[in-house]
């Protein structure tokens, strides 16, 4: 592995290096996809007057596909030239697992937050365009299941998110497995999406919470979509602090590219994208 008195020089000979407003914009552009392209699914899905319903009359088989794209959706994102720049967390509870890891510095962990949340809110503009539809789904917005127990919805919340936490650190822990790390969301997010959907709406991710939140003004319990993911990320943290120095770079994947010694600074190896 470089050591990081000699990762500058390697970006400095190596290819063209990236500027941090580049990396954050590209954060921002991953998570505004996400949600457009993931949202539009739920409302094509779920929405009143879709045909969907028609041609796929089960729920829980709808919930299965729209978990898969949704995951596959994130996957794309991660392989896309968007996961070359940023590593595509695309979500806080992702950066702030590999902040409580190491591999990032408190300046760009803020800086990612921050442009996941706005690209959040540009990503979800859009999808007012699928009016009556979107909105009788509230714009894919996460809203706990009709007379769901609170503390079964944060529950629900800790336990997905504690889930895609652990399998991420998994995946990135040991390299025979390293390069399939994108390659775990499709499947994951169609187990999670139809078995706990009905309790919380499997959110997993602040950001994407807030998009919808916002356009739909469905802010019920809205801070639950903050304390479940970040709650079950700490847990995922705490359980697999053991991988946290196989952990190379804190990206889904692209992990051997010269860009991602961007935030490397002599001595301090914990500033790693």
């Amino acid at each position: 592995m470089t050591r990081p008195q000699e990762s500058t020089r390697i970006m400095e000979n190596k290819g063209s290096p990236l500027f941090p407003w580049q990396v954050y914009l590209s954060e921002l552009i991953g998570t505004a996809l996400l949600l457009l392209v993931g949202l539009s699914l739920v409302i094509f899905m779920f929405g009143d007057g879709s045909p969907m319903a028609r041609l796929i009359p089960g729920e829980d088989l709808r919930r299965l596909i729209t978990g898969f794209l949704f995951g596959t959706t994130g996957a794309l994102i991660a392989l896309s030239p968007v996961g070359m720049r940023s590593g595509a967390h695309i979500n806080p509870a992702v950066t702030l697992a590999f902040r409580l890891m190491g591999k990032l510095d408190l300046k760009t962990t803020l800086g990612y937050i921050a442009a996941q949340l706005i690209g959040a809110v540009l990503g979800c503009l859009p999808l007012l365009l699928w009016g009556g539809m979107g909105a009788s789904v509230a714009y894919g917005a996460s809203l706990p299941g009709p007379d769901i127990p609170l503390t079964t919805v944060i529950l629900g919340e800790v336990i997905t998110t504690f889930a895609m936490v652990t399998l991420l650190c998994v995946f990135l822990g040991f390299r025979r497995i390293r390069p399939y790390t994108p390659a775990m969301f499709p499947p994951l997010y169609a187990i999670m999406v139809w078995a706990e959907s009905p309790i919380s709406g499997t959110s997993t991710n602040p950001a994407r919470s807030l998009g919808p939140a916002l356009v739909s003004g469905q802010w019920q319990d809205w801070w639950v979509y903050w304390v479940g993911p970040i709650a079950g990320m700490l847990l995922a943290v705490l359980a697999c602090s053991f991988l946290a120095k196989r952990i190379e770079v804190a990206k889904l994947y692209y992990f051997d590219s010269d860009q991602d010694r961007l935030f490397r600074r002599k001595g301090r190896p914990a500033a790693q994208v």
